[in-house]
């Protein structure tokens, strides 16, 4: 994990403007033995003691490559990469416009992807390097309207084993990180597809939405996925998946690998009202 050009290791956090990146990157600027660098689509000056912030658009691929290369060229390598960036999207699938399903799969899968692209030939010459991507409990299983996003996650999830197995010889460690509801912005950035009235889904989709927004408003402090992140950059062996959240999302995922599909998604639909 040591960075041969410096005394340091880098860490670069994508999405460090707000939310978990941000508390990711505090914490990290609080330990000794790092350098950390955040992502922001818009901001380039630091507001965080110790924390270094570069401008990045995931949806961008040439916005990709000069940030690892300016990185890469101030530090000599990158021995943390945490792709922590993302988008959210509601509504019912057959209503959601196909545009905004594609937006966050480029932004979400295809963009961290890019990111993994652009960092494993560093950590390759370094013979070192960890890799860690959040992804969510949403991915676990396939959340009625928010059905593009759970999907984005159990993409980025899976695709996450296939590059852990085929690193491993390099000395580079992957790991996932699927939190459940965190208290952060993330109902203000994402993409809700509107409940209209004359809709077949607006009776059950409109408050599934407001509950949606509570859990968000009543999660977890993000400082506590920071740890978790901190925990797993530290573990000499660490597992390809970890879960945070609350009892009850912990449960549901533990649920799906024992009960009935039927029976699991009955729980599901029940608790969604439908």
């Amino acid at each position: 994990m040591e960075n041969n050009n410096a005394s340091l290791k880098v860490v670069l956090i994508t999405g460090a403007s707000s939310g978990i990146g941000l508390a990711a990157a505090e914490l990290l600027a609080e330990k000794k033995g790092y350098r950390v660098f955040g992502t922001s689509r818009t901001q380039t000056e630091s507001s965080i003691p110790g924390v270094e912030f570069a401008c990045l658009d995931l949806n961008k691929p040439e916005s990709i490559n000069e940030c690892i290369k300016t990185i890469h060229e101030q530090t000599g390598g990158i021995d943390v990469l945490i792709n922590n960036a993302g988008l959210g999207l509601t509504g019912p699938a057959e209503e959601t416009p196909l545009e905004e399903a594609e937006k966050i799969f480029q932004t979400n899968f295809f963009g961290t992807c890019r990111m993994i692209n652009q960092v494993l030939p560093i950590m390759r010459n370094q013979g070192s390097g960890r890799i860690i991507n959040v992804t969510s409990i949403a991915g676990y299983m396939g959340l009625p309207y928010r059905g593009y996003y759970s999907s984005t996650k159990a993409a980025l999830a899976n695709i996450s084993e296939a590059f852990r197995m085929e690193t491993k010889s390099f000395g580079i460690k992957v790991s996932c990180l699927a939190p459940g509801d965190i208290a952060t912005d993330i109902a203000s950035r994402r993409y809700d597809t509107p409940a209209h009235g004359d809709s077949p889904y607006h009776s059950s989709y409109a408050p599934a939405l407001s509950l949606m927004n509570e859990q968000v408003s009543s999660g977890m402090a993000p400082r506590k996925v920071a740890e978790k992140i901190f925990q797993i950059m530290q573990s000499q062996n660490p597992k390809p998946h970890y879960t945070i959240g609350g009892f009850q999302e912990k449960l549901a995922v533990q649920l799906k690998k024992f009960i009935p599909g039927k029976w699991y998604e009955k729980m599901l639909m029940n608790y969604y009202k439908l």
